[in-house]
C-alpha cells in the first residue's frame, strides 16, 4: 500500500509508448497547452528588457534635467509600463489556461486508468490474489496513479517552459550584448555538473527514504491492528524497539536526502552571484564606453539571474519523470495481467441445482490439492464436507464457483459443464458464508442489502430474523441504521457471522455454501442458526464445510475427505457404524 520509492522503469521506452497511447486522445489539448506555455514564457522573457527601457528612459531624463536640456518623458514611461502590464497579464492568462488544460488532461487520464484498474480487479483470477501482495495492488490504485497525475500535470509543460526559457533568455541576452551572453552561457555546463552530481548522490537517499517510510507506516499499522496481541504477549518493548530502528533509518535517509538536495540552492546562488559580479563589472565598463545602456545592464542582470533556474527545474523534473515512468510501468503491467476466460454463453435461469464432480484433479505450484474427486449431488440435498485441515474441503467449493480452474476432470451443473455458463450467471447461483466475516464501513442495513441490492427494508429484516440476527440488531444503538466502523470492531465476532448469514439468505441463491459458518458463535446461537439454516436450506442445494461434526449430523450426505480424496461417503449414522475415518474424527471431538 505504501510508496515504493522513486525507482526507475525497467522498460522506459515500452512504458513511454503505452503512456503516449493512453493520452493520445488528448494530443490536441496537450499541443494547445504547450503552445500556451511557450507563449506565456516568451511574454515573461520579453518583460525584463521592456522594464530596462523604462529604466533607461528615466536615466536619460534625469541626466538631461541635470544638464538643463530637458527632463523625464513621463508619457513614454507610461507607454512602456502600460505595455509591460499588458505583457504580464497576457503571460499570466496564458499560464493559467495551459495549467487548466493540463490539469484536465491529467485528471481525465488518471480517472480512466483508475476505472480500468477497477474493472481489471473484477476480471483477475483468484490465483492472482494468492500470489500478489494486497498492499501492492492498493499502491497502484493510489500512489502510482497519483504520482502519474502529478507528474503529467506539471512535468511535461515544465520541460517545455524550461527549455524555452533557457533558449529565449540566451537570445534576449545576445540582443543586448553577445560577449556578456557568451560569458553567462558558460555558467550553464558549470552549474549542470554540480546539479547532476547532487541529483545522483541524493536520489538513492530519496529512494531509501520512501522505503523506510513504508516500513514505518507498516509498523504503525501492525502496532494498531495487533495491539491486543502485543499486550497479550507482553511484546511492547520489542515492538517499540523495532519501530525505533525503522524510525532511525527513516531519519538518516531523510536527513541525507534533505541535506544533499538542500545544497543545490546555495550552490546555484553562488554560481548566480559569481556571474552577477562578472556582469556588473563588465557591464559598467561597457556603459562607460557607451556600448550599453543602464537599462540594458539592469535587464541583462535580471536575465542572468533567471538563466540558471531552468537548470535546477530540469534536474528536478528528471527525477519526477523517472518516478512517473516507474509508476506507469507498474500500472500498465497490472493492466496487462492475464484475465480469467469467460467462454460460456448459457444462462442459469432454469438451473435446479444438480451438481456432479467427475474425476476432478486440481493443484498449483506443483502441489496437488485434489487428486481424484467424484461426487453427485441432487437438488435440495444438504451436503457436508468434513476432514482434517488441508484435506481440500474449501478448495472443492471454490472450484465449484470457478474461483480456480481445475487441471482435469469436469464439474457439471444440471448436466452441463460450469465452463459453458457465463461467469456472471454462474456467480448468481451461489451464496457463500465464510469463516472470516467480511463487512464494510456502513449501516447494518446496507451491509445486509449487499446480498440483494434491490431488496426492500422489510425483506432485509425478514432475512435477519431467519438468521436469528434481528433480535441483537434491535438492541444496538440506531438498530439497522447503526454504522459499522472500518474494522467492524463495534460488534462481536458472533454477531458479524449472523449478519453474513443473513446477507447470504437475502441473496436467495440456488446453492448455499457455509464454510465454517458457525465457528464464531456460541453454542446457544449455533443452535438457533442451525434451526434457521435447516429452514433456509429446504429445497436448496447446500454445502456445509465443518470441523465441528456436531453441526452436520442432519446432513443428507457427508463426504469425508483426506489428502484430496473422498475416503468415506454416507450420512452421520452410517459413517459412525463403519467405525472408520469419520468415526475416529467424531469420537476424538467428544473424548473427555
Amino acid at each position: 500500500m505504501h510508496g515504493r520509492g522513486t525507482d526507475k522503469a525497467k522498460d522506459f521506452k515500452g512504458t513511454l509508448k503505452k503512456l503516449l497511447k493512453q493520452i493520445a486522445k488528448y494530443k490536441f489539448l496537450i499541443i494547445l497547452s504547450f503552445a500556451f506555455a511557450i507563449g506565456s514564457t516568451i511574454f515573461a522573457i520579453v518583460s525584463p528588457k521592456i522594464l530596462g527601457n523604462a529604466t533607461t528612459e528615466i536615466y536619460v531624463g534625469i541626466v538631461a534635467k541635470l544638464n538643463g536640456v530637458g527632463g523625464i518623458n513621463f508619457t513614454n514611461i507610461k507607454k512602456i509600463l502600460g505595455s509591460l502590464l499588458i505583457l504580464y497579464i497576457i503571460s499570466s492568462l496564458l499560464n493559467y489556461v495551459q495549467s487548466l488544460i493540463m490539469t484536465g488532461v491529467s485528471s481525465r487520464t488518471c480517472y480512466e486508468l483508475r476505472k480500468k484498474v477497477s474493472n481489471k480487479l473484477m476480471k483477475l483470477p483468484m490465483s492472482y490474489f494468492d500470489k500478489q501482495n494486497t498492499g501492492d495492488i492498493l499502491s497502484i490504485i493510489t500512489n502510482d496513479i497519483d504520482t502519474l497525475q502529478l507528474s503529467l500535470n506539471g512535468s511535461l509543460t515544465q520541460i517545455i517552459t524550461s527549455i524555452v526559457t533557457i533558449v529565449g533568455i540566451f537570445i534576449m541576452m545576445c540582443s543586448i550584448n553577445v560577449v556578456l551572453a557568451i560569458i553567462t552561457a558558460l555558467v550553464l555546463p558549470f552549474a549542470s555538473v554540480f546539479v547532476m552530481l547532487i541529483v545522483g548522490k541524493s536520489q538513492k537517499h530519496f529512494i531509501n527514504q520512501q522505503k523506510f517510510l513504508a516500513e514505518v507506516d507498516s509498523e504503525v499499522e501492525e502496532m494498531v491492528g495487533g495491539y491486543t496481541v502485543i499486550k497479550a504477549f507482553n511484546a511492547e518493548e520489542k515492538s517499540i524497539l523495532k519501530f525505533d530502528q525503522d524510525n532511525k533509518a527513516l531519519f538518516d535517509a531523510g536527513f541525507k536526502a534533505s541535506f544533499l538536495s538542500g545544497l543545490m540552492p546555495p550552490i546555484m546562488n553562488f554560481v548566480g552571484n559569481l556571474n552577477y559580479a562578472i556582469i556588473a563589472i563588465l557591464g559598467s565598463i561597457y556603459a562607460i564606453k557607451g556600448k550599453i545602456t543602464i537599462g540594458n545592464i539592469q535587464s541583462f542582470i535580471q536575465y542572468s539571474k533567471q538563466f540558471t533556474n531552468p537548470i535546477s527545474q530540469l534536474a528536478q523534473i528528471s527525477n519526477q519523470i523517472q518516478s512517473m515512468m516507474a509508476a506507469s510501468e507498474r500500472i500498465f503491467n497490472f493492466l496487462g495481467e492475464e484475465e480469467y476466460v469467460d467462454e460460456g454463453s448459457l444462462t442459469t435461469d432454469k438451473v435446479k441445482g444438480y451438481i456432479e464432480f467427475k474425476n476432478v484433479k486440481f493443484g498449483y505450484d506443483e502441489r496437488v490439492i485434489i487428486k481424484d474427486f467424484s461426487a453427485k449431488i441432487k437438488p435440495g440435498e444438504k451436503i457436508a464436507i468434513v476432514g482434517p485441515t488441508g484435506a481440500g474441503k474449501t478448495t472443492i467449493v471454490k472450484l465449484l464457483m470457478r474461483f480456480y480452474e481445475i487441471n482435469s476432470g469436469e464439474i457439471l451443473l444440471d448436466g452441463k459443464n460450469i465452463k459453458d455458463y457465463k461467469r456472471e450467471e454462474l456467480e448468481r447461483v451461489f451464496a457463500m458464508v465464510l469463516q472470516d466475516t467480511w463487512l464494510f464501513n456502513g449501516t447494518i442495513l446496507d451491509n445486509l442489502r449487499y446480498g440483494n441490492l434491490s431488496a426492500s427494508d422489510r425483506e432485509v429484516m425478514d432475512a435477519a430474523k431467519t438468521a436469528s440476527a434481528d433480535y441483537f440488531i434491535r438492541t444496538l444503538n440506531d438498530g439497522y441504521n447503526m454504522i459499522l466502523n472500518e474494522e467492524t470492531s463495534n460488534i462481536s465476532g458472533g454477531e458479524k457471522q449472523l449478519l453474513t448469514i443473513a446477507r447470504a439468505i437475502l441473496a436467495n441463491p440456488k446453492v448455499l455454501i457455509l464454510d465454517e459458518a458457525t465457528s464464531n458463535v456460541d453454542t446457544r446461537t449455533e443452535e438457533l442458526i442451525q434451526k434457521a439454516m435447516d429452514k433456509v436450506m429446504e429445497g436448496r442445494t447446500s454445502f456445509i464445510i465443518a470441523h465441528r461434526l456436531s453441526t452436520i449430523k442432519n446432513a443428507d450426505l457427508i463426504l469425508v475427505m483426506n489428502e484430496g480424496n473422498i475416503v468415506e461417503v454416507g450420512n452421520h449414522e452410517e459413517l459412525l457404524a463403519k467405525k472408520g475415518f469419520y468415526a475416529n474424527i467424531y469420537n476424538s471431538q467428544f473424548e473427555k
